[in-house]
């Protein structure tokens, strides 16, 4: 038996050039304020965390999150590591209600769930590597022969632009988009027309053959969602994102009794987050993300759920982690898929940080069966791009 010898911790920052701020870039929660900059500014993320997981025989398995990496660094090093170094990787079921239970009063969502997550994608890493299977095989092996994804890099821009991107996406084999709105309830009735402007007009490239989804990242209240949603009705979207703040569970269900599926979960935790969703009909797409959801053994047992009560999981932002669980699930039946790409929001350090996450070709993805766990590895190709502190 090898047991856990050590927890690393690290903080990458971004150093490198980025992509300028854009007006009308993507909704967001913080539209409803008073703003004198960038509204998105807060949702931008130049920062990403890398948790290493070291066993006594030297083999070491990489987690990682997006999530306020400095505080999560602060919780890992502080209190999770402890809480696992000395103990069996393989007791990940124990290991994990250990994490949540000793840390309840504080950590059970956010960054305390961020943090627990990083360190549970290490884990099933260094599990996989230590029995020289990939992670999806020890999840219950493929249930596909390969993961179809979604083109999800639309977000807001003039009608020419996006019209010009959705058209090279096609030609690259993608049978699924999704497109963000910039304009919200602050826009009235122009923005709202700016918005239908953008769905009609993607619709014209794409088609009504290939699924589009919208997403309103948190920007939208219920009353608006409720103004747009018959105006959107005739675009045949596959779902609508998060058009309201993720604590609103019961705005989500209203809307989600309407004529267009309703997703979310990317800002929820853990199990009974979910369970409520589900329990109150909130959503019709499960969307959390590995590394904030409370890690692979948290999502298995949402996946779990959610196929109970047949709402399809389709977890955020692509990645290793949740292909690997994508994989594993027929109730998975699709991924996000966000190309390379010069860093904007932040999704794409991910990129940045790790070589081998599988790409896509002809809007499908494959997993490298003789990879054991993830697949991945920190990668020094960009190194002079980032701060690393830890």
């Amino acid at each position: 038996m090898t047991r856990i010898k050590s927890v690393r911790a690290r903080v990458w920052t971004w150093t490198g050039p980025t992509v300028p701020p854009q007006s009308n870039f993507c909704t967001n929660a913080s539209d409803l304020l008073w703003e004198r900059g960038d509204a998105m500014q807060s949702f931008r993320f130049h920062q990403w965390l890398t948790c290493e997981v070291e066993a006594e025989s030297g083999e070491v398995g990489i987690g990682n999150a997006a999530l306020a990496p400095p505080l999560v660094k602060e919780a890992i090093d502080r209190y999770y590591a402890p809480l696992v170094i000395g103990e069996d990787p393989f007791d990940y079921a124990y290991l994990w209600e250990k994490m949540y239970r000793r840390t309840l009063a504080w950590g059970r969502k956010g960054v305390g769930m961020t943090a627990i997550s990083a360190v549970d994608i290490a884990l099933w890493d260094l599990m996989g590597r230590l029995v020289g299977k990939p992670v999806f095989k020890l999840l219950g092996g493929r249930t596909k022969e390969k993961i179809p994804v979604y083109y999800s890099k639309l977000y807001a821009d003039s009608v020419e632009a996006m019209q010009a991107e959705a058209a090279s996406a096609l030609a690259k084999g993608y049978q699924a988009f999704k497109s963000r709105f910039g304009f919200g309830p602050k826009d009235g009735m122009a923005g709202m027309r700016e918005n239908l402007k953008r769905v009609e007009a993607l619709r014209e490239v794409i088609g009504y053959d290939r699924d589009l989804m919208l997403e309103a990242y948190m920007g939208w209240t219920l009353d608006y969602t409720k103004r747009m949603l018959p105006k959107l009705e005739r675009y045949e979207p596959r779902w609508l994102e998060e058009p309201v703040i993720a604590d609103d569970l019961h705005g989500y269900a209203e809307l989600n009794a309407g004529p267009i599926p309703i997703s979310g979960g990317e800002h929820e935790f853990s199990l009974f987050g979910f369970r409520q969703l589900l329990d109150l009909n909130a959503v019709s797409v499960i969307q959390y993300d590995t590394n904030r959801v409370g890690g692979i053994t948290a999502a298995q047992k949402i996946n779990a759920l959610a196929e109970a009560y047949q709402v399809p999981v389709i977890p955020h932002a692509g990645q290793a982690h949740n292909y690997h669980l994508t994989m594993a699930n027929a109730n998975c039946p699709i991924s996000e898929f966000f190309p390379v790409h010069d860093v904007e929001i932040g999704n794409e350090l991910f990129y940045y940080i790790f070589s081998g996450d599988p790409e896509a070709v002809d809007g499908f993805l494959d997993l490298d069966e003789t990879a054991p766990g993830l697949g991945i590895e920190i990668s020094d190709a960009h190194l002079q791009h980032f701060d690393i502190a830890g």
